[in-house]
């Protein structure tokens, strides 16, 4: 007697979806154990992530060395408080004329000489480059008052052998035979932080490229107690360690009247 053909062929279909099914299963618990698995990659990454971070602000804090740009620095870490703490503060007074950065430039005498900073040599890590770095751009602007008087901070910072063209607006430094990751191209406060690495630099970096003294009793050659002002808050730490973020607005006041934060606009482009 031949073999049922109908009943062969049902078998086979059986088979098939049985195999199917089983493939289906599969495929389906390789799903669940990649996306366990990726789940615990991502889980361990942000907890690596945020022990670096708290690592690095630690040393950060500790020698005013360098911090991934990913880490948050928060209130407490920054220590800051209330400008109110200060009591009352004098009006910072006229801004000055737009410099060729159009941002204004005090009309004041700079707090300190350019002759004394570096020329060349590495200064807390920072090298002096050939062109100017692109990977990491950000700027920040300082202001400084003495007994309640505007000091300029000084073009060329930063900038061995500079060379200042004349602008309509001002200065404004263009060449040199090399360019620190810190430094200054008018008179108008803004420090433009360009380096080839990601990380935080610091107000004493940048005084240190100045060549000139930072500490909680002298900012240059003026002596006094030190008041610190970052982005509209009172810094209670050592100005040194002032972080040189993105549009940061840091002011230092040395000796008194406290003189209230003297506050930009940061132009397109900067």
């Amino acid at each position: 007697m031949s073999p049922n053909p109908t009943a062969g062929s049902g078998q086979t279909r059986k088979q098939r979806r049985e195999r199917a099914r089983a493939a289906r299963r599969v495929k389906e618990a390789a799903q669940r154990r990649s996306a366990v698995a990726r789940r615990r990659l991502k889980l361990i990454g942000g907890l690596t992530v945020a022990l670096l971070a708290v690592v690095s602000l630690a040393l950060l804090g500790l020698r005013g060395e360098r911090a991934p740009m990913g880490a948050t620095l928060t209130k407490a870490q920054l220590r800051l408080a209330s400008l109110a703490s200060l009591g009352a503060l004098h009006p910072p007074g006229e801004a000055g004329p737009l410099g060729p950065e159009e941002v204004p430039i005090p009309e004041a005498p700079p707090a300190a000489t350019t002759a004394s900073k570096a020329a060349g040599e590495p200064v807390d890590g920072i090298e002096c480059s050939s062109s100017e770095q692109t990977l990491f751009h950000i700027h920040a602007h300082l202001t400084i008052f003495v007994n309640g008087v505007a000091k300029r901070v000084p073009y060329g910072i930063g900038i061995p052998d500079a060379h200042a063209e004349n602008t309509p607006a001002g200065p404004f430094v263009g060449s040199g035979s090399c360019f620190y990751w810190l430094h200054t191209h008018a008179a108008d406060g803004i420090i433009h932080i360009e380096s080839p690495i990601q990380r935080i630099y610091t107000l004493g970096n940048f005084f240190d490229v100045w060549g000139q003294p930072l500490s909680p009793s002298q900012v240059g050659p003026a002596s006094g107690p030190v008041t610190a002002i970052y982005n509209g808050q009172r810094y209670l730490g050592d100005p040194r360690q002032i972080p040189l973020t993105a549009h940061a607005q840091i002011q230092l006041d040395v000796g008194r009247p406290l003189v209230a934060p003297d506050v930009i606009k940061f132009p397109h482009g900067l």
